[in-house]
């Protein structure tokens, strides 16, 4: 019935409500402490650590303290140290100073000294030479002299046994030296030099070549004679024909043409003329290739191209049967090591010497020595002055005005005196022949003249229109009579004038 009463129920629930919200309160307030006393444990954990890190930084901060400390002391030790030194080394300073100071002054008084004891000397001196002027009866001067003429009387002619023993000695030690330099040049330059002759040997391969060559009653080999100015002995060997003639560019143009004309296969006089103008084109464009090779051959690469020719054409000049061109490039050779082993130009000692024959070329054409001809062609081309000066003296027309003029003379002089290198009969000989063409050419009415046979036949072509048949007869002899009175010669010279009439016409 209790339980059933509803105002005990609401009693009950106020009562069971209170105590639930006492017991909250309770485990409230209890969590509250336990949070608290956590919170003083931290802060107390804390404070005991910062109290520590403090500690910690004080001790370090009183080590920092005495090892700056330390420090400082021994840079004072240090400082103290250096200026004490330096206060000793003022003082060893000053005392220097004050050393030199003393010596100086020492100097100063022994100068002073010197002086005055040289000028006591010196009156000392005049003193004695005016004693000795008294005694002698001679002045200063006077007594001199007369000492020097008597010294100079004993002595004359060891001095002069002296200065020709001296002069001796330097002249074979010149001498000595001057040939050892040349036999050094000589024994580097090992060139073989080979005579040349005054024929050339073409082969035929086939014998019956020949009768084509010669021609219907000797037509096509007179026309061939007549175009070059060469002879042709046709039966002196099997399969080849023999080309002769004193001038090598004859010979050459002869043997170029014959070469076409046997490759061409037609051989009629039409047709040798045609390939002998073909021979003398390509002979001048081989004369050019002879010519800068041997230009490269001595290392020489600035040449115009008009020297070059002009050497080219050195191949085939003899100088007493030597060939021109051999003979320029063993002087450049020689020059440039004789250059060099005396510490002169060797490039313009070369290129002097490569060029100093260059006249020859064409002193055959020219009036003139080659010497002049040669300076007045490299100053045309504007090559060098030191190079003209160093080649115009090799024959002393002109003063010796470089040291590389005298290597220049020498070089040229040691190649051309070289055993077997030159012959004087054969330059006599040429010289001979090209006289007589000479001879014969000076003649009004003449077209050309060829000196064949050895010098024993003159064979001139005549100007049809300019000189008859008559004229001819005439001719003859009046060219046989100047060459009896102004040549000489062994045997007899066959004067042959040759006049051919040829009459051309073109249908149109």
């Amino acid at each position: 019935m209790i339980y059933q009463n509803p105002l005990f129920g609401g009693v009950l629930l106020l009562v069971g409500l209170a105590a639930g919200y006492f017991i909250r309160q309770l485990i409230a307030v209890k969590a509250a402490n336990s949070v608290e006393q956590k919170i003083k444990r931290q802060l107390e954990e804390a404070k005991t650590k910062a109290k520590e890190i403090i500690l910690e930084a004080q001790e370090k901060s009183t080590a920092l303290l005495e090892e700056v400390k330390k420090e400082e002391r021994e840079s004072k030790i240090q400082l103290g140290r250096l200026e004490e030194r330096l206060l000793k080394k003022e003082e060893q300073i000053e005392q220097e100073a004050n050393d030199v100071k003393r010596k100086e002054s020492q100097i100063v008084s022994d100068i002073e000294k010197l002086k005055t004891a040289k000028l006591e000397l010196e009156e000392l001196r005049q003193k004695a030479i005016s004693e000795l002027e008294k005694v002698a009866g001679l002045s200063h001067e006077e007594a001199k002299n007369l000492l020097l003429k008597n010294l100079q009387a004993q002595h004359q002619e060891e001095l002069a046994l002296a200065f020709q023993k001296l002069d001796k000695i330097k002249r074979e030690e010149i001498e000595r030296k001057a040939t050892e330099i040349m036999t050094t040049a000589i024994q580097r330059y090992a060139r073989s030099h080979v005579g040349e002759i005054t024929t050339s040997v073409f082969n035929l391969g086939d014998e019956d070549l020949k009768g084509k060559i010669i021609g219907r009653e000797g037509r096509n080999i007179r026309a061939l004679e007549r175009a070059t100015g060469v002879e042709f002995i046709i039966d002196e060997a099997p399969d080849t024909i023999v080309i002769s003639s004193f001038d090598p560019t004859r010979r050459e143009i002869a043997k170029l043409a014959l070469q076409k004309l046997v490759k061409d296969g037609r051989i009629q006089p039409a047709k040798i003329e045609e390939k002998v103008e073909e021979a003398k084109q390509e002979l001048n464009k081989k004369i050019t290739e002879i010519g800068e090779a041997s230009a490269y051959e001595v290392g020489i690469y600035d040449l115009p191209k008009e020297i070059i020719q002009l050497l080219g054409r050195l191949h085939f000049r003899f100088s007493y049967g030597q060939n021109a061109l051999v003979h320029s490039i063993e002087t450049a050779y020689l020059a440039s090591m004789m250059a060099s082993e005396l510490k002169l130009n060797a490039e313009t000692a070369k290129k002097a010497a490569l060029l100093h024959d260059i006249g020859k070329a064409i002193d055959h054409e020219v009036q003139g020595s080659h010497v002049e001809l040669g300076r007045k062609i490299l100053k045309k081309y504007g090559v060098s002055e030191e190079v003209i000066k160093s080649m115009e003296a090799h024959h002393e027309e002109y003063p010796f005005s470089l040291p590389e003029a005298y290597v220049v003379a020498a070089a040229d002089a040691l190649s051309g005196a070289r055993p077997g290198a030159r012959r004087d009969t054969l330059e006599n000989y040429l010289k001979r022949m090209g006289d007589l063409e000479k001879i014969a050419e000076d003649f009004e009415g003449v077209k050309s003249a060829y000196a064949i046979s050895a010098g024993r036949e003159l064979r001139i072509f005549v100007t049809p229109e300019r000189i008859d048949d008559f004229r001819a007869l005439q001719l003859a002899k009046d060219i046989a009579a100047k060459i009896e009175s102004e040549l000489k010669y062994p045997g007899e010279i066959k004067v042959n004038v040759i006049r051919e009439m040829r009459a051309v016409e073109y249908a149109r």
